[in-house]
């Protein structure tokens, strides 16, 4: 299969959806509890709305936010439709369940106003690398990607 470059506005969109992964990620491996009662670092604390804090938990959270980022930037630099639109994917098999529990799960200690912008960032991280895995994905009719 002939392969070709992604479409420069969704390499930057993928670098850009790494670096909250990768910040995040970073933040819960190293410091777990810390991430826990202060995540995102500013506004409603949104992890430790949802009580107890387990560092197990909070560490292994954090590995897999860790790794979605440095797949996410890997792909994006490497600038190949196939791996981008697979990176794309990545971060959609994360984005998903997190946004299917989050929309039927809106946090009690947290305001409605807090629980809606949540839902709507949440389903923005669903059809932003959704848009990147359907633009990058397409095939031409001879099996080569466009």
């Amino acid at each position: 299969m002939k392969t070709s470059s992604a479409p420069e506005w969704s390499r930057w969109v993928l670098a850009g959806l790494a670096v909250p992964q990768l910040v995040t990620g970073t933040w819960a491996v190293v410091n777990p509890e810390h991430w826990y009662r202060s995540f995102p670092g500013f506004g409603p604390m949104l992890v430790a709305a949802e009580p107890p804090f387990n560092e197990h938990l909070a560490s292994d959270a954090g590995s897999g936010f860790l790794a979605t980022g440095v797949i996410a930037l890997l792909a994006a630099l490497w600038g190949e439709r196939l791996i981008v639109a697979i990176a794309a994917a990545g971060l959609l098999a994360f984005a998903i369940p997190h946004f299917v529990f989050h929309a039927g799960h809106p946090a009690e200690s947290l305001s409605d106003t807090v629980n809606w912008v949540n839902f709507f960032v949440l389903l923005a991280a669903v059809l932003v690398p959704l848009a990147i895995v359907f633009v990058n994905a397409r095939v031409t009719t001879e099996g080569e990607t466009e």
